[in-house]
């Protein structure tokens, strides 16, 4: 399995997905909007996004299953599978914002072993593999080399749904607007986290997110030299629903402070 080549199909069906999403947005119309649940949204495009991805995965490993937001597919256990958000930032895109972005990771068991994040409307493109370094349109990056958190820019995300620990959350909000250079919330932990990776951010957190929404860019910060856990300081930061991320010099400091709030 050569995954250099594969990583360039997939950048190339990424880039098409995401292309895609940014015509139809200007025809896009509020009365397309479907809810999945609380504050969850999808839209034709999603949909359409995942099942052109879908098609086009599945010719570059035809034996791979699927672990997609919008349900195509079936997960391989033990085996090969693309992990797959089709429009991450859905909110964002339905009102006409950016960014949103197209996250496709491939695991080999637990493993994951190549990235890809499209954040469509600036049209960058990230990607790493298990033997390469982290890219942005082809060129080399890495994460920043802020030395402690009263000297970083930190991002976060808010709950949809899950509001069963938004006090302890806001605490620790609190905490870094008073201890960091600031806060970001950009509706997308995809870009997010691949902004951590090429040194726009520090570091970002957040709680109540799926594989679909961090297994790329989580993948592509370590390559870019970046440190990733949950909030505890073990590796269960894709399917815990979990994640820290950050540039590895302020992980420890980020995530002590982290954990000693939200376990409160």
């Amino acid at each position: 399995m050569n995954l250099d080549i594969i990583c360039k199909q997939v950048v190339e069906a990424a880039q098409q997905a995401g292309d895609w999403a940014i015509k139809e947005r200007s025809k896009f119309k509020t009365e397309m909007i479907e809810v999945k649940g609380e504050h969850d949204f999808v839209s034709y495009v999603d949909k359409s996004c995942e099942t052109m991805l879908v098609e086009n995965l599945a010719k570059i490993l035809p034996g791979a299953g699927f672990i997609a937001e919008e349900g195509s597919g079936t997960e391989n256990k033990g085996g090969l599978n693309w992990v797959v958000d089709p429009l991450d930032g859905t909110t964002n895109f339905i009102h006409g914002l950016s960014p949103f972005a197209v996250s496709i990771a491939l695991m080999q068991d637990k493993r994951v072993i190549l990235g890809v994040v499209y954040e469509a409307s600036l049209k960058e493109c990230f990607w790493a593999t298990e033997n390469s370094g982290a890219f942005l349109n082809g060129t080399p990056i890495k994460v920043s080399d802020t030395q402690n958190v009263n000297d970083s820019l930190i991002a976060t995300g808010f709950p949809y749904y899950d509001y069963s620990r938004i006090e302890p959350f806001f605490e620790t909000m609190e905490y870094f607007m008073k201890n960091s250079h600031g806060l970001r919330r950009l509706g997308s932990a995809a870009t997010d986290l691949v902004y951590v990776a090429c040194g726009r951010f520090d570091a970002f957190y957040e709680y109540g997110l799926k594989p679909w929404d961090v297994a790329a860019g989580a993948f592509i910060v370590e390559r870019a030299g970046g440190k990733v856990c949950d909030f505890s300081g073990e590796e269960n930061h894709i399917f815990g629903g979990e994640i820290v991320a950050t540039n590895h010099n302020i992980h420890n400091e980020f995530r002590n402070s982290i954990s000693r709030i939200m376990k409160k």
